[in-house]
């Protein structure tokens, strides 16, 4: 009887679907969906305000960038000023500066909208994977982790084509109101959520130390770099690329690879935890290799949709590995800034990828910018090896 009631007692605590663990993943959801929607219709604006492909390339770089800069400072935050400071700060910056999109006339000014944009999504997105890792019990961080990002996919499910669908049916006025007003709903759902403490030092001191980043996260940090180096290809001109070889289900294409990054995310991260990195990495960035080769070459819709779910599938098992990785190896008073390190590699991954690419597109073509993005990720597969074999030589778990 007793021992029953210590295995009940160990399943309550170890329960992952909690009030607030549910309302966090709403909130994410929301303000993905608001992303999400103007992540492949901005492009379509700029090029209404008169913009060309380098500058769609500066305008997404500058606000992963802003993130990349501001992700620190959201770390230490977190640490000092509590999780519901920064993530109600987060929202409400990127809530403004997205609704402000709708009164733009000027190239100029976008670029100084999206500046504080990426700000408030450097603060909110950091906030809210150190908010789910609080709730997530530690021995299924893995599979925790794949099930919060299963929030963010499903918006991505829906939001870019939802994003590219109202573009052609309303103004682009009235469809950034409407990101923004996604982005009010999750302040209003973040407002009810109990947060945890912040986790004080072990070292008793009057300041907290200021860095800009986890030392014990820039191992997995740095793998993701590759990989998102990819996103700035395909969020920034693959709905050009398809229009110029003249192929269809764009929509779609975001659609399939959300359905199939979900389905990883249901698996992958249980994997993570019962089997290590080992067994999701490797495979996932094999995935997203061939789906790069497979966009480069792009003779039709069947290929585009097929690079679609393998892309998924190889983006959801190994994001939430290497977050979790990131996550795991992190003193307890460092979860928050071990999240803005994993992010800011994120970020510095988009960012150089569109702004490369811009360059890349101009004077090549779009095609080149896959064949570019495939090198990447065989560079991030070929740095975890030397890493594997780095630490099983010296006799240390990676």
């Amino acid at each position: 009887m007793r021992a029953k009631s210590e295995t009940a007692s160990t399943m309550q605590a170890e329960k992952i679907w909690t009030k607030d663990f549910v309302l966090v993943c709403l909130a994410n959801f929301f303000i993905f969906l608001g992303f999400q929607m103007t992540l492949p219709t901005l492009p379509l604006f700029i090029k209404e305000l008169g913009g060309s492909d380098q500058l769609i390339g500066v305008i997404v770089g500058v606000f992963t960038f802003s993130a990349l800069l501001f992700r620190p400072y959201a770390g230490h935050a977190l640490e000092t000023k509590g999780r519901q400071f920064v993530y109600m700060l987060g929202l409400s910056i990127f809530v403004l500066s997205v609704g402000s999109f709708a009164f733009i006339t000027s190239i100029g000014f976008l670029i100084l909208m999206r500046i504080v944009q990426g700000i408030g999504w450097g603060f909110s997105t950091t906030a809210t994977g150190t908010i789910a890792t609080d709730l997530i019990p530690p021995r299924r961080r893995g599979e925790g982790m794949g099930y919060f990002g299963l929030s963010g996919n499903l918006a991505l499910a829906f939001g870019p084509a939802l994003g590219l669908t109202l573009a052609g049916v309303i103004s682009f006025t009235s469809l950034f109101l409407i990101c923004a007003g996604s982005g009010l709903v999750a302040v209003c759902l973040s407002s009810v959520i109990r947060y945890k403490k912040v986790e004080q030092s072990p070292h008793k001191s009057t300041t907290v130390k200021f860095d800009v980043f986890e030392k014990t996260a820039v191992q997995p940090a740095l793998l993701l770099f590759f990989i998102t180096v990819t996103f700035g290809g395909i969020a920034s001109f693959l709905p050009l690329y398809a229009a110029q070889k003249q192929v269809g289900g764009i929509e779609t294409y975001f659609l399939v690879y959300a359905i199939f990054l979900l389905i990883s995310r249901t698996f992958a991260g249980r994997i993570y935890d019962e089997k290590g990195h080992i067994y999701v990495f490797p495979p996932g960035v094999i995935l997203i290799f061939i789906a790069m080769l497979l966009l480069a070459w792009l003779p039709n819709s069947f290929v585009l949709l097929i690079a679609a779910g393998l892309y998924g599938l190889g983006f959801g098992s190994v994001q939430p590995a290497l977050q979790a990785w990131a996550v795991d190896k992190a003193p307890g008073n460092r979860k928050g800034m071990a999240n803005a390190t994993f992010f800011s590699f994120f970020d510095l991954g988009v960012g150089f990828g569109a702004l490369t690419f811009g360059q890349l597109a101009f004077h090549l073509g779009y095609g080149a910018i896959y064949i570019a993005s495939a090198c990447s990720v065989l560079v991030s597969l070929m740095l975890y090896v030397y890493l594997h074999i780095r630490a099983k030589r010296q006799g240390v778990s990676l």
